[in-house]
Protein backbone atom coordinates (compact mmCIF):
# COMPACT_ATOMS: atom_id res chain seq x y z
CA UNK A 1 0.00 0.00 0.00
CA UNK A 2 1.36 3.08 -1.00
CA UNK A 3 -1.65 5.34 0.39
CA UNK A 4 -4.21 5.03 2.86
CA UNK A 5 -7.26 7.09 2.83
CA UNK A 6 -5.90 9.74 5.42
CA UNK A 7 -3.09 10.34 2.97
CA UNK A 8 -5.30 10.44 -0.25
CA UNK A 9 -7.17 12.98 1.74
CA UNK A 10 -4.43 14.95 2.51
CA UNK A 11 -3.15 15.17 -0.89
CA UNK A 12 -6.41 16.01 -2.30
CA UNK A 13 -6.08 18.95 -0.10
CA UNK A 14 -2.44 20.25 -1.31
CA UNK A 15 -3.51 19.66 -4.74
CA UNK A 16 -6.47 21.71 -4.55
CA UNK A 17 -4.50 24.42 -3.00
CA UNK A 18 -2.25 24.11 -5.34
CA UNK A 19 -5.03 24.48 -8.09
CA UNK A 20 -6.17 27.66 -6.69
CA UNK A 21 -2.75 29.41 -5.78
CA UNK A 22 -1.70 28.65 -9.59
CA UNK A 23 -5.33 29.91 -10.74
CA UNK A 24 -6.14 32.98 -8.19
CA UNK A 25 -6.90 35.25 -11.01
CA UNK A 26 -9.02 33.19 -12.65
CA UNK A 27 -12.83 34.05 -12.85
CA UNK A 28 -13.95 30.11 -13.52
CA UNK A 29 -11.76 27.10 -13.17
CA UNK A 30 -13.56 23.66 -15.33
CA UNK A 31 -12.50 19.97 -13.90
CA UNK A 32 -12.75 17.51 -16.39
CA UNK A 33 -12.69 14.22 -14.55
CA UNK A 34 -11.82 10.78 -16.79
CA UNK A 35 -14.90 8.30 -16.13
CA UNK A 36 -14.52 6.19 -13.17
CA UNK A 37 -11.52 6.32 -10.28
CA UNK A 38 -10.54 9.79 -12.51
CA UNK A 39 -14.26 11.24 -11.82
CA UNK A 40 -14.47 10.34 -8.34
CA UNK A 41 -11.10 11.85 -7.46
CA UNK A 42 -12.27 15.43 -9.87
CA UNK A 43 -15.51 15.41 -7.04
CA UNK A 44 -13.04 15.11 -4.40
CA UNK A 45 -11.22 17.66 -5.67
CA UNK A 46 -13.79 19.90 -6.33
CA UNK A 47 -15.02 20.00 -2.45
CA UNK A 48 -12.07 21.13 -1.33
CA UNK A 49 -11.73 23.88 -4.54
CA UNK A 50 -14.73 24.87 -3.75
CA UNK A 51 -13.52 25.78 -0.38
CA UNK A 52 -10.49 27.73 -1.66
CA UNK A 53 -11.05 29.10 -4.92
CA UNK A 54 -13.35 32.39 -4.71
CA UNK A 55 -14.20 31.67 -8.70
CA UNK A 56 -16.63 29.47 -9.78
CA UNK A 57 -15.61 25.72 -10.08
CA UNK A 58 -17.35 23.17 -12.04
CA UNK A 59 -17.03 19.88 -13.04
CA UNK A 60 -17.88 17.48 -15.85
CA UNK A 61 -17.17 14.12 -16.66
CA UNK A 62 -14.74 12.41 -19.85
CA UNK A 63 -16.19 9.09 -20.79
CA UNK A 64 -13.56 6.81 -23.43
CA UNK A 65 -12.36 3.23 -23.47
CA UNK A 66 -8.57 3.34 -22.44
CA UNK A 67 -7.30 0.44 -24.59
CA UNK A 68 -9.40 2.09 -28.00
CA UNK A 69 -9.51 5.67 -27.64
CA UNK A 70 -11.55 6.34 -30.60
CA UNK A 71 -14.42 7.60 -29.52
CA UNK A 72 -14.70 10.91 -26.64
CA UNK A 73 -17.24 11.86 -24.67
CA UNK A 74 -18.13 14.42 -22.64
CA UNK A 75 -20.91 14.56 -20.34
CA UNK A 76 -22.32 18.57 -20.84
CA UNK A 77 -21.95 19.81 -24.38
CA UNK A 78 -20.31 23.23 -23.64
CA UNK A 79 -17.87 25.80 -25.27
CA UNK A 80 -14.85 25.21 -23.57
CA UNK A 81 -13.02 28.45 -25.49
CA UNK A 82 -11.06 31.03 -23.25
CA UNK A 83 -11.54 28.65 -20.13
CA UNK A 84 -9.04 27.22 -17.63
CA UNK A 85 -9.49 23.07 -17.50
CA UNK A 86 -7.70 20.94 -15.06
CA UNK A 87 -7.91 17.28 -16.62
CA UNK A 88 -8.11 15.01 -13.74
CA UNK A 89 -6.98 10.67 -13.82
CA UNK A 90 -6.14 8.69 -10.60
CA UNK A 91 -3.06 7.30 -12.08
CA UNK A 92 -0.78 8.78 -14.82
CA UNK A 93 1.10 5.90 -16.11
CA UNK A 94 2.30 5.79 -19.85
CA UNK A 95 0.39 9.04 -20.33
CA UNK A 96 -1.48 7.89 -23.13
CA UNK A 97 -4.93 8.56 -21.56
CA UNK A 98 -4.55 12.03 -20.95
CA UNK A 99 -2.97 12.75 -24.32
CA UNK A 100 -6.00 11.32 -25.93
CA UNK A 101 -8.27 12.76 -23.82
CA UNK A 102 -6.73 16.05 -24.92
CA UNK A 103 -8.39 16.16 -28.31
CA UNK A 104 -11.78 17.13 -28.05
CA UNK A 105 -10.53 19.31 -25.58
CA UNK A 106 -8.85 21.59 -28.33
CA UNK A 107 -11.31 22.25 -30.63
CA UNK A 108 -12.67 25.10 -28.94
CA UNK A 109 -9.17 26.92 -27.87
CA UNK A 110 -9.25 26.90 -23.92
CA UNK A 111 -7.10 29.21 -21.93
CA UNK A 112 -5.13 26.87 -20.50
CA UNK A 113 -5.61 22.88 -19.80
CA UNK A 114 -3.77 21.60 -16.75
CA UNK A 115 -3.61 17.84 -15.26
CA UNK A 116 -3.83 16.27 -11.92
CA UNK A 117 -2.94 12.65 -10.80
CA UNK A 118 -3.04 11.13 -8.01
CA UNK A 119 -0.26 8.59 -8.71
CA UNK A 120 2.29 9.24 -11.17
CA UNK A 121 4.39 6.74 -12.39
CA UNK A 122 7.91 7.57 -14.09
CA UNK A 123 7.22 5.51 -17.60
CA UNK A 124 6.23 8.26 -19.81
CA UNK A 125 5.48 6.90 -23.28
CA UNK A 126 3.66 9.86 -24.04
CA UNK A 127 5.24 13.70 -23.63
CA UNK A 128 2.35 14.09 -20.97
CA UNK A 129 3.64 16.70 -17.44
CA UNK A 130 1.16 15.92 -14.86
CA UNK A 131 0.79 19.27 -13.14
CA UNK A 132 -0.89 18.44 -9.92
CA UNK A 133 0.66 15.18 -8.22
CA UNK A 134 -0.44 13.57 -5.22
CA UNK A 135 2.25 11.28 -5.39
CA UNK A 136 5.00 10.38 -8.03
CA UNK A 137 6.78 6.69 -7.73
CA UNK A 138 8.97 4.70 -9.68
CA UNK A 139 7.90 1.39 -10.32
CA UNK A 140 9.14 -1.32 -12.59
CA UNK A 141 7.34 -1.73 -16.02
CA UNK A 142 5.92 -4.97 -14.65
CA UNK A 143 4.50 -3.49 -11.40
CA UNK A 144 0.65 -1.97 -11.95
CA UNK A 145 -0.72 0.86 -9.62
CA UNK A 146 -4.65 0.79 -8.46
CA UNK A 147 -6.31 3.34 -6.58
CA UNK A 148 -8.77 1.61 -4.62
CA UNK A 149 -12.37 2.82 -4.31
CA UNK A 150 -15.35 1.66 -2.06
CA UNK A 151 -18.83 3.49 -1.96
CA UNK A 152 -18.04 7.19 -3.27
CA UNK A 153 -14.96 7.13 -1.27
CA UNK A 154 -10.77 6.67 -2.20
CA UNK A 155 -9.59 4.01 0.26
CA UNK A 156 -5.81 3.52 -0.79
CA UNK A 157 -3.75 2.95 -3.93
CA UNK A 158 -1.20 -0.31 -4.16
CA UNK A 159 1.49 -1.68 -6.22
CA UNK A 160 0.77 -4.78 -7.36
CA UNK A 161 2.93 -7.01 -9.81
CA UNK A 162 0.94 -7.22 -13.88
CA UNK A 163 -0.02 -10.91 -14.11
Amino acid sequence: MILNSEKIQKKIKRMALEIAERNYSEKEILLIGIAHTGMLLATKVLAELQEVFPGECSLIELTMDKKNPVSIQLSEDQNLGGKVIVLIDDVANSGRTMLYALKPLLKDFPAKIETLALVERAHKQFPIEVNYVGIKVSTTKDEHITVLTAVNEITGAEISENK
